[in-house]
């Protein structure tokens, strides 16, 4: 059959969506496939609406603390179906915006339900169309942004009914914000939640399976968040694993075991978080030789499935599951395509949560680096002895730089406070370009700015730390 596009993108997340861009920027006659709405999860049901909610809580939160600040108001309160409402205009508004990238970059979308077969060279996509009816498309690349989706576990009831078990999809709509809710699941999704609903007032506990909480992230800074969390009211049980959730009159019931013991939390719903798994099921990728490991697309270096023309990018390729991580291994891998010398697919991805306090990290813990034999430097810095920080009431968490200490490398940097996710670009950018403790000491960071605690953790690592 004839080909139809140089480039066929399935799923318009973040990876999809910018992968396609960049393929129309080369030149490339792209399409992109889409089953729900432009923008994917991210935009739609993940990244973006969450934000608005906790924007939404931090504000309604601050207002406890109006008094530090020499304010007052005489009534406090909200309004549960306008917060959720704004929240969803702002997820329409990125959807619209992709809409226009699409026309802009001569992107044609189709919306439908992919299914690959053997083609001419890359497979073939057969496509159930949204209006109805079907329709086969040939393209010399296709590349897989299908994403991912919470993951769930029936048999011990931890599955979303829409009532009082809710993945996040759920948690961003519901009509009411709960009395008391668990949240099983201490990764960015559980601890975001947890933190917005603490912030309206819900009694929230969180239950965490491994020894600390946001067990991603560096030791202290999971030590600085747990007690951060725990002075807002938020409540932990870690480490406990689930053994059952059942349904009750009044909301929901569930068995953990926590230091040998069983104990039973009653709550009014369930927020499961404990994971994600990809969207790999019916797309034919069996048929093609795929291979397929815990649910992703097991990939090489530039994104390829050993299937000839087919290529799998982010979520659906493997964690870490982040969509700026989703976009860079598009680019990667359509620039890999067209022939140039891509960008690195290596480059430090930093993470960030959205909690109160903020959370971002980016490169090795120092657990990591002590794992790997490295010889390390460390630095830190608290925020409650920064100008701007204390000017603006911020006094929580620090900065911690880990430096290796033989060639002076930047290695990892973790980060606890006031718009941290804003911050660890900086050090991202800084190992991206591999600098050394060298350049970031003569960095000449803005005064008064909490980003200063960026520049004493570093001179702090060298036993050259100015004010403290």
């Amino acid at each position: 059959m004839a080909i139809d596009f140089d480039v066929l993108v399935i799923g318009s997340g973040p990876g999809g969506y910018v992968t396609a861009i960049r393929a129309a920027q080369l030149g490339m006659k792209t399409a992109i496939v889409e089953r729900e709405a432009l923008g994917g999860v991210c935009l739609n049901w993940g990244c973006i609406p969450t934000k608005a909610l906790l924007k939404s809580g931090e504000v309604y939160e601050t207002l406890d603390h109006l008094g530090d600040y020499g304010l007052s108001v005489e009534k406090r309160g909200y309004d549960f179906a306008k917060v959720v409402e704004r929240s969803r205009k702002v997820a329409a508004q990125l959807n619209s915006g992709v809409g226009y990238l699409m026309r802009k970059h001569k992107i044609e979308v189709i919306e439908g339900t992919a299914r690959l077969e053997k083609g001419e060279g890359a497979p073939k996509a057969v496509i159930a169309l949204k209006a109805g009816g079907e329709r086969t498309v040939q393209a010399k690349h296709v590349i897989l942004a299908t994403g991912a989706r919470a993951r769930t576990i029936p048999e011990i009831g931890l599955e979303p009914d829409g009532e009082r078990v809710w993945t996040y999809r759920e948690a961003l709509v519901p009509k009411a914000a709960p009395k008391s809710l668990v949240v099983i699941g201490s990764g960015a999704i559980g601890i975001e939640f947890a933190s917005f609903y603490r912030a309206l007032g819900s009694d929230v506990t969180v239950v965490e399976m491994l020894p600390r909480i946001v067990p991603v992230e560096d030791e202290e800074v999971s030590a600085a968040a747990k007690k951060a969390f725990e002075k807002r009211g938020l409540k932990f049980r870690v480490p406990a694993s689930v053994k059952k959730l059942t349904k009750t009159k009044t909301g929901v019931a569930i068995e953990i075991e926590a230091g040998g013991k069983a104990e039973r939390l009653e709550a009014e719903v369930a927020i499961v978080a404990v994971g994600i798994v990809g969207n790999v099921e019916n797309l034919g990728l069996e048929a093609l030789g795929v291979k397929v490991e815990k649910t992703h697309v097991v990939t090489d270096a530039h994104g390829g499935t050993g299937a000839p023309g087919l290529y799998a990018i982010g979520d659906v390729a493997g964690p870490p599951w982040l969509a700026h991580k989703a976009s860079h291994e598009g680019i990667h891998c359509v620039e890999h395509i067209a022939g140039l010398k891509p960008v690195s697919v290596a480059s430090p991805i930093p993470g960030c949560t959205y909690s109160n306090p903020q959370i971002a990290s980016v490169g090795i813990t120092e657990a990591q680096a002590k794992e790997q034999g490295r010889e390390i430097k460390v630095g830190r810095f608290p925020f409650k002895v920064n100008g701007k920080a204390i000017a603006s009431g911020e006094l929580e968490g620090f900065v911690k730089t880990i430096f290796d200490a033989k060639t002076g490398a930047l290695i990892g940097a973790h980060m606890i406070g006031a718009e941290v996710t804003e911050m660890i670009q900086g050090f991202t950018l800084a190992m991206t370009l591999e600098a050394t403790e060298a350049e970031l000491q003569a960095t000449v960071f803005p005064h008064p700015t909490m980003s200063e605690a960026m520049h004493e953790a570093s001179l702090d690592a060298f036993g050259q730390v100015l004010h403290m």
